[in-house]
């Protein structure tokens, strides 16, 4: 009775050390900082429901939030069409098209985003419409006055400054992307490419039907963490005065001079939108994960 009684402690002891350290390490590995992010976006959303000022800058800001979603999507849109194409032209064996895919990438990536966006909306746009006038000139003597006019109608007007905006973000960021595609269609084994071709396909095909398919897969959470960037650089078009969350945030201050409670809203607002977005760019990347 006496040796059961003095072996008994030991038996539990080991398993009582194994529990200590598997709650220390679900403790240690708790997401404490997105248990703190969103214990300060309760607090805030807490204060702009109970404050009249805060409530007040935050129904004024969120008349801007259509602008900055539909600015962002329809600039994301475009600059995976210019990523794609620039990310191809970038691996592509002709000489002149993998220079210029190359100028593109450098030259953008090499000037601030800010600085881009007044050249292309204020120098850009300006020049490109007075080249299609001057298309529509041409066309005009040359007997094809029809289609000279609808070039030659065109003026700076015509293109908004939202417009303009969108312009700017999707070429700054289709260089980025450019890159991460090209990454992504050179992770591919050459044996992807030899053994479509083996097939019968064109090289085309194989890229349309083997490679892409394969490389948009495996750059899913980088072109995610590309547009939660965009989302929140999209508030460098205030400068050209589109009426965004950031452009309406700063009209209030201005004309109430609710410097605190505009941009605490403001930051709360664009904090909301990158951490759910980055929230599911990680979901992505675990779906991903498990399926291989």
């Amino acid at each position: 009775m006496e040796v059961i009684l003095s072996d008994q402690p030991q038996a539990i002891k080991p398993i009582i050390e194994i529990d200590d350290l598997s709650s220390t390490k679900r403790l240690r590995d708790l997401p404490w900082w997105f248990i703190a992010l969103i214990l300060i976006a309760v607090y805030v959303f807490i204060i702009i429901s109970s404050n009249e000022n805060y409530n007040n800058a935050f129904v004024f800001i969120k008349a801007g939030l259509v602008i900055t979603v539909k600015t962002t999507l329809i600039a994301f849109c475009i600059a995976l069409i210019f990523g794609l194409l620039a990310g191809l032209g970038r691996i592509s064996k002709n000489v002149f098209i993998n220079n210029l895919a190359r100028l593109y990438v450098e030259l953008i990536r090499g000037i601030p985003i800010l600085v881009l966006i007044f050249f292309i909306a204020l120098v850009g746009v300006p020049v490109l419409v007075d080249g299609l006038n001057n298309i529509g000139y041409w066309l005009d003597e040359n007997g094809i006055g029809w289609l000279g006019k609808i070039f030659t109608a065109v003026t700076n007007q015509d293109v908004s400054m939202n417009s303009r905006a969108i312009i700017a973000l999707a070429v700054t960021y289709g260089a980025y992307l450019a890159e991460i595609f090209r990454a992504g269609i050179q992770s591919i084994s050459r044996g992807q490419m030899e053994a479509a071709r083996s097939l019968g396909m064109s090289l085309g095909q194989a890229m349309r039907y083997v490679i892409l398919p394969q490389a948009v897969r495996n750059v899913l959470p980088a072109l995610g963490n590309d547009f939660v960037a965009m989302v929140k650089d999209s508030s460098l078009v205030s400068v050209l005065a589109v009426r965004d969350i950031a452009q309406v945030a700063r009209l209030y201050a201005g004309s109430t001079f609710r410097f605190r409670e505009a941009y605490v809203t403001l930051a709360v607002m664009y904090l909301t939108m990158t951490v759910i977005l980055s929230l599911l760019v990680q979901l992505l990347e675990r779906r991903l994960r498990s399926h291989d």
